[in-house]
C-alpha cells in the first residue's frame, strides 16, 4: 500500500453461501466487521459490487465481486503533537509549566474532540511531560473546560504531578475566576454548596441534583452593572462545569453561556460568543521548593471588549 492510499483495499468474491444476502451482512460475515461498521462504509462510498456504487441494502449474487476501502481510522485518543497559536507559556521549571489556555483548545484528547490540545501543544513545542495518567492525559493535574480560558499548570515531573494531584484533592489550590453573569447575586456575595450531577436528558450537560458530588463555590460581585455583573469566583472543588452550573441554578448564567440557560439577545447585544468566564488567577505550593506561587493572566481581548461594552451600556 502506498503512502498516498487512504487504507486498505480488499477485493472479495461472493462465495455460494452468501447468495442473496444484503451487502452489509455479506460483507460484515466476510470482512469479521460489525454490520454497523459495514453499513458505515457503505454509505461513505468505500465499497463498490462488481464495479458500481451499492446500497446497504442491495443483494449479493455468488461470484460478485465486493471492492473494499477500509479506511485508517486514527485513534481519538492519540496525542498529535501540534504547535497551538495562543497558548502562553506564563512559567516553567524542571517539575511545572504554567499556561494561558484560549478558548477553544481542549486540555486532553477525548472521543468527542477532534481540535487542538493543551497536550498536544506542549509535545509539539517540545516540553517533557510526567508519565504518570493514562497517557492522552499525562502530567494533567486540573481542566478548563474547551469554552474556557485561563491560567492552568500541568506537571512536568512524577514528584511534581503527585504533589499537584494531592493539593486539588485535597483543596489547598487557590483557584480564583472571573465571571461576568446575567443580572445581579442576592447576596452580593456568597457560597453556593450544591452537589453535582451529570444532567438526566443531556450527555454533555451537569446539573445540581441531589446525590451529586459535592460541590462549593464562593463569589463575590466585583462590579455591577445594568445588564451584567463582574464575579471573583474561588472554587472549593473542581467539577466539571461547576461554576457555569452553580451560577445557572442561582439564575444569573454567565453571560454567552447558552448551553446553561443564559440569554442569547444579551449575549448578541454585548458581542458575547463563548460563556463569559475566565481563570484569572492559580496558587499553590511549588512542588519542589514548597515556596508559595501564585500565576494570573489577563482577560483576553473577546472578554475585555465585552466587560467594556456592559460598562458602557445605560
Amino acid at each position: 500500500m502506498s503512502s498516498h492510499d487512504v487504507g486498505e483495499h480488499r477485493t472479495l468474491f461472493v462465495p455460494d453461501g452468501l447468495a442473496g444476502e444484503r451487502v452489509d451482512a455479506a460483507m460484515a460475515r466476510m470482512l469479521g466487521l460489525s454490520r454497523t461498521r459495514s453499513a458505515e462504509l457503505i454509505s461513505r462510498g468505500l465499497v463498490r459490487l462488481d464495479g458500481a456504487e451499492v446500497g446497504k441494502s442491495d443483494r449479493v449474487l455468488p461470484g460478485g465481486v465486493l471492492e473494499v476501502t477500509i479506511p485508517v481510522e486514527s485513534d481519538p485518543l492519540d496525542v498529535v503533537p501540534e504547535v497551538v497559536e495562543g497558548i502562553g507559556i506564563l512559567h516553567d521549571d524542571d517539575s511545572i509549566v504554567v499556561i494561558d489556555k484560549p478558548v477553544g483548545v481542549a486540555v486532553h484528547p477525548s472521543p468527542g474532540w477532534s481540535g487542538p490540545t493543551v497536550v498536544g501543544h506542549l509535545a509539539g513545542a517540545g516540553f517533557r511531560i510526567a508519565t504518570s495518567g493514562a497517557s492522552e492525559r499525562q502530567g494533567i493535574v486540573q481542566r478548563l473546560d474547551v469554552g474556557t480560558s485561563g491560567v492552568m499548570v500541568i506537571a512536568k515531573s512524577e514528584h511534581a504531578y503527585s504533589v499537584l494531584k494531592d493539593a486539588f484533592r485535597e483543596r489547598t489550590v487557590d483557584k480564583i475566576y472571573h465571571a461576568l453573569v446575567q443580572g445581579h447575586p442576592d447576596p452580593l456575595e456568597g457560597t453556593v454548596d450544591a452537589p453535582i450531577a451529570r444532567h438526566p436528558g443531556a450527555d454533555h450537560r451537569f446539573a445540581v441534583r441531589e446525590g451529586g458530588r459535592p460541590s462549593v463555590t464562593h463569589y463575590e460581585t466585583l462590579e455591577a452593572h445594568r445588564f451584567a455583573s463582574l464575579l471573583e469566583i474561588h472554587l472549593e472543588t473542581g467539577r466539571t462545569h461547576q461554576i457555569r452550573v452553580h451560577m445557572s441554578a442561582l439564575r444569573h448564567p454567565c453571560v454567552g453561556d447558552l448551553t446553561y440557560g443564559a440569554d442569547p439577545t444579551i449575549a448578541r447585544r454585548f458581542g458575547v460568543t463563548r460563556q463569559w468566564l475566565h481563570a484569572v488567577r492559580l496558587g499553590f505550593e511549588h512542588p519542589d521548593t514548597g515556596a508559595h506561587v501564585s500565576f494570573e493572566s489577563p482577560y483576553p481581548d473577546d472578554l475585555a471588549r465585552s466587560l467594556e461594552a456592559v460598562r458602557e451600556a445605560t
